[in-house]
């Protein structure tokens, strides 16, 4: 590779590194600005509206603009999915802290329904804000197609899972990079998998 080649190279590098950031530090800004229990949801939205504007192909958007843009239009809808999803788990949780604490005194069929329960709650966690990002439809809709694509694409939700809490624990043993990458680097991830299964979904309905 000559120098040119290398210039080149690096100035992507540089352009992607500062896209991630941008975006991290805009999904802080939004999340602090909504008091956290309004705000992390649409913010949440807004970056995945904007990585999939990116692996779609469209890397001159306006981060700012469109992020806010996002943020607003989705700001309903982000929160209701966002607050049903941590409503079941904080249901989940209740539920696993009583089993734990009555073990020996409950029938099998008790932890092995709720761990059935909670790998369902977690294939739809997945899948539920790619769909917002992607589709058009109500926030029971997104949910419903959620639970079935991370079902169905079983495959692709362990992968995308996977790699979800490798960032999560790379990020955990290394937490300097928790303000500036990881959001938005888990989203590009998270994305492009998804677009992977929509591609199909749509090829299939055209």
């Amino acid at each position: 590779m000559n120098g040119r080649g290398v210039i080149s190279t690096l100035d992507v590098i540089l352009h992607w590194i500062t896209r991630l950031v941008v975006v991290n530090l805009l999904w802080i800004c939004y999340s602090l600005a909504g008091l956290l229990i309004f705000g992390i949801f649409p913010a949440t939205a807004a970056v995945f509206g904007i990585t999939r504007k990116w692996l779609m192909g469209d890397y001159e958007v306006s981060i700012w603009k469109t992020f806010k843009k996002i943020y607003w239009q989705d700001f309903i809808p982000a929160n209701i999915i966002g607050w049903i999803i941590s409503i079941l788990g904080g249901v989940l949780y209740l539920n696993f802290r009583i089993i734990s604490g009555a073990e020996g005194e409950l029938s099998i069929v008790v932890p092995f329904a709720f761990y059935v329960l909670l790998f369902f709650y977690a294939i739809t966690l997945i899948w539920c804000f790619p769909l917002l990002a992607h589709y058009k439809g109500t926030c029971l809709q997104h949910l419903k197609n959620a639970f079935i694509i991370g079902f169905v694409k079983i495959h692709y939700t362990l992968t995308s899972g996977l790699i979800l809490c490798a960032i999560i624990y790379f990020s955990l043993e290394f937490p300097g990079i928790i303000p500036f990458f990881t959001v938005s680097l888990t989203a590009v991830c998270w994305m492009w998998f998804a677009l992977q299964i929509f591609a199909k979904v749509d090829h299939r309905m055209s």
